[in-house]
């Protein structure tokens, strides 16, 4: 599989800015929006809109990688992990370190153990309030994929975990994507 953010290291052209900057641009937009919206309407705004935002993106995202490396709808948990992998790297380049794992033929686990938002956010002294919209991002992976899965947040950094780890589930039966509310973790 060849990744879309592998064909970006660096400028296209010496005038234009590299995809590592861009990304660095737009994680400075996100956290001023952010932090915008918090302090005129709430931390809860901001946390329900910025959910709403990432999964609406991660589904763009996620069907146009799927376009790009010719992957069809109802990926094996194998397939599955090697494109969250992928797109992992396409959004945030080094900002996140993250690992997909497969533990069966239909199921992976998946541990971040860096996220750069988070660490922002510590530094900002607002990480408190914050609701990490990690499931609603991965939501919008699954739906941008068309595979349907059985996805639950079992470890979250920002509650203390040593990662945020999910395990999902990869089965014809599953007809809907779940996944936990935020901040809540499963067994």
């Amino acid at each position: 599989m060849t990744s879309s953010a592998s064909q970006a290291p660096g400028p296209a052209d010496p005038g234009e800015p590299s995809a590592d900057l861009l990304r660095q641009f737009w994680w400075l937009h996100d956290a001023r929006w952010y932090q915008g919206v918090a302090r005129r309407f709430g931390q809860d705004a901001a946390n329900e809109v910025n959910a709403e935002a990432m999964q609406f993106v991660t589904r763009r995202i996620a069907a146009a990688y799927a376009r790009d490396e010719g992957l069809g709808p109802g990926l094996s948990a194998a397939e599955l992990a090697g494109a969250l992998t992928g797109i992992s790297e396409l959004m945030t380049g080094d900002a996140v370190e993250a690992s997909n794992k497969v533990s069966g033929e239909e199921s992976f686990e998946t541990a971040v153990t860096r996220n750069f938002a988070l660490e922002m956010l510590a530094r900002a002294g607002t990480l408190e309030g914050y609701e990490c919209p990690c499931p609603q991002m991965r939501a919008g992976w699954f739906e941008g994929l068309k595979t349907q899965v059985s996805d639950h947040r079992v470890e979250c950094l920002r509650t203390g975990g040593s990662a945020c780890r999910f395990r999902t589930t990869t089965t014809t039966a599953t007809t809907t994507t779940a996944t936990t509310a935020p901040g809540k973790e499963t067994p």
